[in-house]
């Protein structure tokens, strides 16, 4: 194998460019030349290529100078989107005629449910050698413990949560904060046990709009009369009733009860996917870029590498932290992971339902 491509697909994420770093310079250290798909599966359409690494005027290959800088940066420097052509037939052949005409050999995939989707699509269909990473702050994938950017998007979360504490209690005032997580509520579930928040709504309780207002009320009231002066409630986005209206339908059910109360409706959206990558969301970019490529140099392919996977299974690697799925089992998880049948999904409810008491304290 001489020549690979690696591609960054659908949302971004903090650590996708520390990944193309580390695929690059490993591979570099192999002789090998890796390009990057620009903008995703369209760049594999268009044949529009990028080389990530650089051949010297005595052959050796080394890493790109902005590759190996841009590895703290967020976002993804060869950029990122959803193809709708990829998802038709016609689109992944000429892909894979571009891959052919470019000589790539290899190609890896780093992206969520969508772009996982397509990498399994084209191995099938092309014959052609495909690894993918996970990479989805949402943490909504299957096979892995943890995605690239989930940490990041975490810390962003606890500092802006912690910005709006000490506001709230400056003023005494309740706080609705919503962050990211359209199919999964891992995001609100885990910083609300980081800032011991008083609830946490997510999709997977399954709760009526109206269920969630009496939840609200309920909370508020309780934390103001022992005192509290701030109040602090994470919504995840997949909840689908929307932050500004579950608050004032909140405040419009206690004008009685305390007709001076304030609440108050933030939504971090974007802000939670970007900035710079945090040390674990680079080492674990590092470790499955490792992965990924060296499995790909053994011959394996329509496989994702996950980290410290939370179900049985797989193919262990060198690191005993990266372990290789097949994506067919991946997609499955993954759709058991949002629909909620997953063990892991049931868990992660269950933890939430028996700390419900807790968080308020």
């Amino acid at each position: 194998m001489k020549r690979i491509v690696v591609l960054t697909s659908g949302g971004d994420s903090p650590g996708m460019n520390a990944a193309l770093r580390a695929i690059a310079k490993l591979g570099a250290g192999q002789g090998l030349r890796v390009f990057g798909s620009i903008d995703g599966y369209d760049g594999l359409i268009d044949g529009n290529f990028r080389e990530l690494t650089k051949v010297l005027s005595d052959g050796v290959v080394t890493v790109d100078i902005e590759v190996d800088a841009a590895g703290g940066q967020g976002g993804t420097i060869i950029g990122s989107a959803r193809s709708m052509r990829f998802r038709e037939t016609q689109g992944r052949v000429v892909a894979a005629e571009q891959l052919a005409k470019l000589g790539a050999e290899g190609l890896i995939v780093i992206g969520g449910n969508g772009s996982l989707t397509g990498a399994h699509a084209l191995a099938n269909e092309a014959g052609i050698k495909v690894m993918g990473i996970p990479g989805s702050i949402d943490n909504d994938i299957g096979c892995t413990a943890t995605s690239l950017g989930v940490d990041t998007a975490l810390n962003t979360i606890v500092e802006a949560c912690d910005r709006i504490s000490d506001t709230a209690r400056a003023h005494r005032r309740a706080f609705v904060v919503e962050v990211m997580g359209r199919d999964c509520g891992y995001l609100a579930m885990a910083s609300a046990i980081a800032m011991a928040a008083d609830a946490v709504l997510i999709r997977e309780s399954g709760k009526s709009e109206d269920q969630l207002v009496d939840d609200i009320r309920q909370v508020i009231l309780s934390g103001f009369a022992r005192g509290k002066r701030r109040i602090l409630i994470i919504k995840a986005e997949g909840v689908t009733a929307p932050c500004t209206r579950l608050v004032r339908m909140t405040e419009e059910r206690m004008k009685q009860e305390l007709p001076t109360l304030e609440i108050r409706a933030t939504v971090l959206g974007h802000v939670v996917r970007g900035g710079s990558p945090s040390y674990a969301d680079r080492a674990v970019a590092g470790r499955l870029g490792f992965g990924a490529l060296n499995s790909l140099l053994k011959g394996a392919t329509d496989e994702m590498v996950g980290w410290l996977p939370p179900v049985p299974g797989g193919t262990p690697t060198a690191d005993s932290s990266v372990v290789r799925f097949s994506l067919e089992r991946v997609l499955e998880e993954t759709r058991a992971l949002i629909d909620g049948s997953s063990p892991v999904t049931k868990r992660r409810v269950a933890l939430m339902t028996q700390a419900s008491g807790v968080l308020a304290l």
